[in-house]
């Protein structure tokens, strides 16, 4: 037995199917003396161990992408034409994005002038924006505040405000919200009376609903057309991925 552990048995059973060799045949002293060879080996050849790593790490990142292919698929509907969502860009363009976000999220906010600068230097993108107030009291009171613009006062509105809460750093409060209101000369307390109504509402309890059968669980996600991309990305991956799906 002992003729038959050598290192290149060894590596075929690091990584041979389970059947192709069965330990529980092996004595008592063949199995310490194997265990002994395969701990020889992975220390003059550690490199097998990262190699073994990366393979499995690119397995598991395989089985996730085709699970969030179908997780997209699936609920293409509620993700890409709810009928409540703002939609910004080109709304007839051949490339859609949708970005779930909480205004009091950095990588949120790290990542808006690059979306802008993608949807806008596009030309070409439908843009969706999806209201998801994750990261406390002040997030949730911002994205009432926007709904409620977006209900009131309409999109180009909704996109104003929402641009400004985006780059806004200070507390979110009723004050705060006040003078934003003002500044695009918008009915301040219009809004603020539509923020705590029952439509606002089910817009954040469905939406928080899709980004749980989507498995989402931070800000930013973007869906790109039937992709979903979990965190932030800097504007040169986002375009050479958005130049990748258009072939």
């Amino acid at each position: 037995m002992k003729k038959l552990i050598a290192p290149a048995l060894v590596a075929l059973s690091l990584t041979a199917p389970a059947h192709a060799m069965d330990l529980t045949e092996l004595t008592d002293a063949e199995r310490a003396q194997f265990r002994a060879e395969v701990r020889a080996y992975l220390m003059e050849n550690p490199e097998v161990i990262m190699e073994a790593v990366n393979q499995l790490q690119a397995r598991q990142a395989e089985a996730q992408a085709q699970a969030d292919f179908t997780l997209v698929s699936d609920n293409a509907a509620a993700i890409f034409d709810d009928g409540y969502s703002y939609v910004g860009g080109n709304p007839e363009g051949d490339m859609t994005i949708v970005e779930f976000m909480d205004y009091r999220c950095g990588y949120c906010k790290k990542a808006f002038s690059e979306v802008e600068k993608l949807v806008n230097g596009d030309g070409n993108i439908r843009f969706i924006v999806k209201e998801l107030p994750i990261l406390g009291e002040q997030s949730m009171v911002a994205s009432r505040f926007a709904i409620a613009t977006k209900i009131v006062a309409g999109d180009e509105a909704y996109k104003s405000v929402h641009d400004a809460l985006m780059s806004f750093n200070g507390d979110i409060t009723p004050t705060s919200l006040g003078r934003l209101a003002n500044s695009f000369d918008l009915d301040a307390e219009a809004i603020q009376e539509k923020m705590d109504s029952a439509e606002v509402t089910a817009e954040i309890e469905k939406t928080r609903a899709l980004a749980q059968t989507l498995q989402i669980s931070g800000t930013p996600t973007f869906v790109m057309q039937d992709e979903l991309l979990r965190g932030y990305l800097p504007y040169d991956q986002m375009k050479a991925i958005l130049e990748e799906k258009r072939g």
